[in-house]
């Protein structure tokens, strides 16, 4: 998971009432969680425009690690903006972020691995400022992946769980395509519905294009961008730095300090 073009964009939606969905860098997750062990830190910015102006994360934190054989941790910690084409702008602490990645079938030649990645969205952020929803929010879904080669294949669809007046439940249904362009060098694009997220607003229809490159085996940029189809946005784009590491680490860097 950590060289591919896995998942976030959270992208890139994180208003008030638009929940981070996923990983990095695309809205599409994947059913791979992060090796036994292993962690993947990212920090990262994502932003999306509208008629309705200017939102996103400047940055967010996100941790994943992999807590037992095929099940991983997931938590995002955002500092959030809101600035809105009519009325100030704010900027402060997001609604945070958690989930529990598990997949139960994993790949073989004829079959797709398949997970579950259920969210919930913690209201940490200000609802009066634009930063947060004011309710807690969950997202229940089901991904599946297939590889060919050097093309991978992903994707699926879920249920979110919109509480608060003026929300709606929503549907979301989206899929990636990727190839692994060179050792390093990945690229993929992907493109997904979403159902409206508040009482008489738009569905969203929208496709994003992205690339992982890899420095090393353990350091990683994250860039995708792209907007709606048919839908409200005009522009999103997510941009991240990528850290994975895992037991090896922490044993080297206590045999720095003599430990």
């Amino acid at each position: 998971m950590t060289k591919k073009v896995s998942i976030v964009l959270a992208l890139l939606t994180l208003t008030g009432t638009l929940p981070v969905l996923a990983g990095p860098p695309f809205l599409t997750d994947d059913p791979e969680p992060v090796d036994y062990q292993h962690w993947e830190f990212y920090i990262a910015s994502q932003h999306t425009e509208s008629s309705d102006g200017w939102s996103g994360t400047a940055p967010h934190i996100e941790l994943n690690y992999g807590v037992v054989t095929n099940v991983q941790l997931h938590l995002i910690a955002p500092l959030a903006y809101n600035a809105p084409s009519a009325g100030g702008a704010h900027y402060g602490y997001g609604d945070t972020e958690l989930g529990v990645k598990f997949r139960f079938v994993e790949e073989t030649e004829k079959l797709p691995q398949i997970g579950i990645f259920p969210l919930l969205e913690i209201p940490t952020g200000s609802e009066s400022r634009g930063l947060g929803n004011g309710h807690v929010q969950a997202f229940l879904p089901l991904w599946l992946q297939k590889s060919f080669g050097d093309w991978t294949v992903y994707g699926g669809g879920g249920y979110g769980i919109n509480s608060g007046a003026g929300n709606e439940n929503w549907g979301f249904v989206g899929a990636v395509v990727q190839r692994q362009v060179m050792k390093n060098f990945l690229l993929g694009a992907e493109v997904y519905h979403r159902t409206t997220m508040t009482t008489g607003g738009p569905d969203d229809t929208a496709f994003n294009v992205g690339t992982v490159i890899d420095f090393t085996e353990n350091h990683h940029l994250l860039l995708s961008a792209g907007r709606s189809i048919d839908g409200p946005t005009a522009f999103q784009i997510y941009v991240a730095y990528q850290f994975t590491f895992g037991p090896e680490f922490f044993q080297s860097f206590g045999h720095r300090f003599g430990h």
